[in-house]
Order: C-alpha cells, then sequence, then structure tokens
C-alpha cells in the first residue's frame, strides 16, 4: 500500500478559565474540544469546504476512536498550536493525526489521533467516502 503524505496544520488557541479543573489545569476532556475546533477552522482555511458546506451536502464527520498521550498540562492563558493533518484515508474514513504544543515553552502538551467515519446525515448510519472527496482532503 502507498503510503501518502499529508499536509499539516495550524491553529492557535488560547485556554480559556472555563477549561481549567479542580487541580488548575486544563482538563483532558478540553484536548478533544481543542482538535475539533481546529479541525472545524482547518476545514475552512485550509481544505476550503467550511464544516457548513459540508453538511449542505448531506455527510458528516463523526469520531469513531480516539487517542490522546497527555504529556504535561496546560494553564489558564496558556497559548496553544494545535497542529492536525490526515494520517490516511480511504472510503472507509480517516485517520487524524495531532498535537498540541505549549506556546511558552515549545514543549508538546499532547498528542494523538482521531479516526473518523463519514454519515450520511439523512439516516445517519456510515457511509463511503467518495473519491472526489478523497481528493479534496488530500492535500
Amino acid at each position: 500500500m502507498e503510503k501518502n503524505q499529508y499536509s499539516i496544520f495550524e491553529s492557535e488557541l488560547k485556554v480559556r478559565p472555563d477549561d481549567i479543573d479542580m487541580f488548575n489545569h486544563v482538563h483532558n476532556s478540553k484536548y478533544f474540544d481543542y482538535v475539533l475546533s481546529a479541525r472545524y477552522d482547518q476545514m475552512e482555511q485550509f481544505y476550503k469546504m467550511p464544516m457548513e458546506e459540508f453538511l449542505k451536502s448531506g455527510f458528516g464527520w463523526v469520531v469513531r476512536t480516539a487517542y490522546v498521550d497527555f504529556k504535561r498540562p496546560m494553564i489558564l492563558g496558556d497559548i496553544a498550536f494545535v497542529r492536525t493533518g490526515i494520517l490516511t484515508i480511504n472510503e472507509k474514513g480517516c485517520r487524524v493525526q495531532f498535537e498540541i504544543e505549549i506556546k511558552r515553552s515549545g514543549k508538546i502538551a499532547a498528542d494523538g489521533w482521531f479516526d473518523y467515519v463519514m454519515i450520511d446525515i439523512s439516516n445517519g448510519k456510515g457511509t463511503k467516502v467518495t473519491p472526489a472527496m478523497i481528493e479534496k482532503y488530500s492535500i
């Protein structure tokens, strides 16, 4: 199987007060939010396919599996660079890698991947990713 190299994109975000848990660092669930937010922005900015346009086509991406390796905490006021990129894409779905870097230290707070499957919004069932979609995301 041929291994493709896909682009990695970067979004910047700031840790907000409502992201903080009782230990005074970012709650683990927020890392998922950061990645999903970055992908949403990157769909519009880099793939030129905003989520609203994608949804109008009758399809949606849903997370099937997610893996996060937490390396160090982020705190209130931190600015993070969220880098994501497709690792693999085919008719069954795609795997998106990510890493979250803390701007002040240059160190990775977390990294991992998400497996996405595409669904038909009209019935909520999984559907095949079309060759045209694969080409659109293969930049």
